[in-house]
C-alpha cells in the first residue's frame, strides 16, 4: 500500500460516523465521500442520561478525494490539533480524580490539578512555582531526596514512596507519590515530570487494624508473641548500635502456678477472665515502673499463662529484681471475678544482660531456665539468671545427649578400691567404680553422670558394661594370682536396672562367659532401693542371691533403715554410710565429736552380726578411725586409708606386695 493509499485517523472517524448516519436514516447507498477539515475530531459526550454518544463532526465544503496524498497536509494538521489537543489534555488533567502536578527539572510545579490542591489543602494557583519537595516531604530523608533529585535529571526511570502529609485543618493523611519523567515536547520548554499523590489514609488505616487484630491477645488485649518478639529484636538492634541508649535490656518472663487446676476446676471462661485480670495488673506494674521513663516496659501474652515484661534500655540487674518484686507483690492480692474468689501465685525468671551480642534467642532461653529455676526452687518467686548455674545445666544437657554413643566408644573406664579386712589388713575384694573419660570434660565421677543415665535409661546399657568390664578384671585376678584366696569385685546396681532389664539373666550369661564364681561376685544397692522392694525387684534379688552372688545394702543408715526388711530380704552386707565413721576422728585420749555416732555403729555391727550379716564401713580415712572400728567389730573397711580409687593394674602390684594367705 503507498503513501496515497493510506486512511488518517481522522477519516476513519469521519467514516464511521458517516456509516451510522446512513444506518439511521435506512440509506442503502455507500458511503458518502467525507469532506473534513483537520479539525475534525470523533470525540464521545455524554447523554442527560450518561449514556455514551459520538460527537458529530464538522465538515466543510470542500470535498477531497478519498485516497490522496496526505504528506504535507498531515504536518499542517498536527500544527492546527496541537491547540485542541492540548486544551483537551489540560481538560483532563485539571478535572482527573487523581491528584497530580508537572515538576520542572528545578523541582518547580508548573502546574497541578484540582485534586492535588484539594489533597492538600490549599488553592491550585497558590501551587504555582513552589518546591514541589516541600509539599509531599521528600526531602525529609537522603535516600529518596537523592532518588527524587535523579528523576529530574533524568538519570532514574521514577520513583515511588509513601509520605505522611499534614493537611492545613489539622488532621493527617498517608499518600503514595509516584514521580515519573513526561516525553520532552519543545511546547513544554525543557525537561519535566508528572507528580502523583494517591491518597491511601483508608488503606492504611485499615491494614493498622488488621495489624492490631495480628498482633494482639483477644483474650487479654496485650500485645501477643509476636508483636513481643518484634519489639525484642528492635531493643536489641537498638541498644547494639545507639550510643545514646544504655546498651542494656531486660526480660521477666511469668508463669502462672497452678493455673491449669483453674482451667481444669472452674472451666475456661472463668480461666479466660483470670487472665484479663492478671493483665490488668501487670500492666499497672509496668506503668508505676515506667514513670519517668520514656516508655513504660511492654506486657505481652506469650501464650497460655505465659506473660513478658520486656524493659528497654534497662540499667541493671537491680531495677528489674524491683519489678519482678512488685509483681509478685500485685499478683498476691486475690481476684474476685463476678462471686468467685481466687488467688494466684507467680514464678518470674529474670534476666538483664548488654544488649550487644545478645541474640533473642539467647535471651529467651536464658529467661526460660530462669523460669526453671523458680519453679523447681518453690515456686511463687522471682529467679535471677544465673551463669554459673546455666554453664551447669548446659554441661548436665550435653553429658545427657552423648551418654548412650559414649558406651559404644569405649569412653568409660573402671577404677577400682580395695575392701580391707579390718582384723588382718588383707584385701578381701574390690569396688569397681566407673570414670567417664570425655572428650571434652576430662575424666568425669560418677556422681557426673549416674543420675542422668538413670533418668534417660542409658543406666541398663552403662551397668551392663560395667558388670561385664568389672567380671573380666576378677577373673584375670584370680587366674594370676591362684596362690592366695581370690577377691570378689563389688559392682553399684541401680534400681532401674532390676526394673527395665533382666539383671538375673545378664548376671547369669557375664558369669558364664567369663567363667567367675557366683561367689566372687557382689551386688550393691542403695538403701532406698532395696528398702520395701516387693515384686519383680524382690524375685530378682532372691533369684541372684541364690546363685551365690552376694546382695550387699550401699550408704545403711541414711535412707529408711526399717531394720524389718532386713530379715526378709536376701542380703548378705551392710555397708555403714560414711557419715557415720567421720564421727571418729578424733585421736586417742580426745573427747568424742559426737559420742552417738560410735555408738550407733556399735549396735547395728552388733545387730547386722546377730542377723548373719557382715559390715564394711566406707569412708575410713585414718588409722584412730580403722582401729576403733575394729574394736566395735566391724569387718571390713573401705577408704583412703588404704588406697583411693586405682587402675586395674595398681590392683595387680597391691596384690603382689601384701602376704599371700596360706
Amino acid at each position: 500500500m503507498g503513501p496515497a493509499d493510506r486512511t488518517t485517523p481522522d477519516e476513519t472517524c469521519s467514516r464511521t460516523t458517516a456509516l451510522r448516519e446512513q444506518a439511521v436514516n435506512g440509506t442503502s447507498e455507500g458511503p458518502a465521500p467525507l469532506t473534513t477539515t483537520p479539525t475534525a475530531r470523533c470525540r464521545h459526550t455524554v447523554t442527560d442520561r450518561g449514556e455514551p454518544e459520538r460527537a458529530e463532526p464538522k465538515h466543510t465544503d470542500r470535498a477531497e478525494p478519498e485516497h490522496t496524498d496526505h504528506g504535507e497536509d498531515e504536518r499542517t494538521d498536527r500544527a492546527d490539533h496541537a491547540g485542541p489537543e492540548r486544551a483537551d489534555y489540560r481538560g483532563a488533567f485539571a478535572h482527573a480524580p487523581l491528584p497530580m502536578a508537572v515538576v520542572d527539572a528545578e523541582g518547580l510545579v508548573v502546574d497541578a490539578n484540582d485534586a492535588f490542591a484539594a489533597l492538600l489543602g490549599v488553592v491550585p494557583d497558590e501551587l504555582t512555582g513552589r518546591v514541589a519537595a516541600d509539599l509531599v516531604d521528600l526531602a525529609s530523608d537522603a535516600r529518596t531526596w537523592g532518588s527524587y533529585r535523579e528523576v529530574l535529571r533524568g538519570r532514574q526511570a521514577g520513583l515511588r514512596c509513601t509520605r505522611r502529609l499534614k493537611h492545613p485543618d489539622g488532621h493527617s493523611l498517608w499518600a503514595r507519590i509516584t514521580v515519573s519523567p513526561m516525553p520532552e515536547s519543545a511546547g513544554r520548554g525543557g525537561r519535566t515530570v508528572l507528580l502523583a499523590a494517591a491518597d491511601i489514609s483508608a488503606r492504611r488505616e485499615l491494614q493498622a487494624r488488621l495489624r492490631h487484630v495480628q498482633m494482639h491477645d483477644p483474650v487479654t488485649r496485650l500485645p501477643n508473641r509476636n508483636l513481643f518478639f518484634e519489639r525484642l529484636a528492635a531493643a536489641l538492634e537498638a541498644g547494639a548500635y545507639e550510643d545514646s541508649s544504655t546498651g542494656r535490656v531486660g526480660l521477666c518472663y511469668l508463669d502462672l502456678d497452678g493455673f491449669k487446676a483453674v482451667n481444669d476446676t472452674l472451666g475456661h471462661r472463668i480461666g479466660d477472665r483470670l487472665l484479663a485480670a492478671v493483665a490488668e495488673r501487670l500492666t499497672l506494674c509496668a506503668d508505676r515502673a515506667g514513670y519517668g521513663r520514656a516508655a513504660p516496659p511492654l506486657v505481652a501474652r506469650l501464650g497460655g499463662d505465659e506473660f513478658a515484661l520486656l524493659v528497654e534500655e534497662s540499667t541493671g540487674t537491680e531495677e528489674l529484681a524491683d519489678l519482678a518484686e512488685a509483681t509478685l507483690k500485685a499478683l498476691q492480692e486475690p481476684f474476685d471475678l463476678s462471686g468467685q474468689r481466687l488467688s494466684v501465685s507467680a514464678s518470674i525468671g529474670v534476666v538483664e544482660r548488654r544488649a550487644s551480642g545478645t541474640t533473642t534467642t539467647g535471651l529467651m532461653q536464658a529467661a526460660d531456665t530462669t523460669l526453671y529455676w523458680a519453679k523447681t526452687d518453690g515456686k511463687a518467686r522471682w529467679t535471677l539468671f544465673d551463669p554459673e548455674r546455666n554453664a551447669h545445666r548446659m554441661t548436665r544437657q550435653t553429658l545427657a545427649s552423648s551418654l548412650r554413643q559414649a558406651v559404644d566408644r569405649d569412653e568409660f573406664v573402671l577404677d577400682y578400691q580395695p575392701l580391707v579386712g579390718l582384723d588382718d589388713e588383707d584385701v578381701r575384694g574390690v569396688e569397681a567404680l566407673v570414670r567417664w573419660q570425655h572428650p571434652r570434660f576430662g575424666l568425669l565421677t560418677p556422681n557426673r553422670f549416674i543420675g542422668l543415665a538413670e533418668e534417660d535409661g542409658s543406666i541398663v546399657q552403662l551397668g551392663r558394661w560395667v558388670l561385664r568390664t568389672a567380671c573380666v578384671q576378677a577373673r584375670r585376678w584370680q587366674l594370676a594370682h591362684p596362690e592366695r584366696e581370690p577377691l570378689f569385685v563389688s559392682v553399684n546396681v541401680a534400681v532401674r536396672q532390676v526394673w527395665d532389664s533382666d539383671l538375673v539373666a545378664d548376671v547369669a550369661e557375664i558369669l558364664a562367659e567369663t567363667g567367675l564364681p557366683a561367689g566372687l561376685l557382689q551386688l550393691e544397692l542403695t538403701e532406698s532401693a532395696v528398702m520395701g522392694s516387693a515384686g519383680r525387684p524382690l524375685q530378682a534379688l532372691q533369684a541372684l542371691s541364690d546363685m551365690g552372688v552376694r546382695i550387699a545394702i550401699d550408704d545403711f543408715g541414711t535412707g529408711y533403715s526399717n531394720l524389718a526388711y532386713l530379715s526378709r530380704l536376701p542380703v548378705s552386707v551392710l555397708k555403714l554410710d560414711g557419715s557415720f565413721v567421720r564421727g571418729f576422728q578424733y585421736e586417742e585420749g580426745e573427747a568424742h565429736g559426737n559420742p552417738a555416732d560410735e555408738v550407733i555403729v556399735e549396735a547395728m555391727v552388733r545387730l547386722a552380726h546377730r542377723l548373719g550379716l557382715t559390715v564394711t564401713a566406707e569412708c575410713v580415712e585414718t588409722a584412730a578411725q580403722a582401729s576403733r572400728l575394729r574394736r566395735i567389730g566391724c569387718d571390713t573397711g573401705q577408704g583412703w586409708l588404704y588406697s583411693r580409687p586405682v587402675a586395674a593394674d595398681r590392683i595387680s602390684v597391691l596384690l603382689g606386695e601384701v602376704n599371700p594367705v596360706p
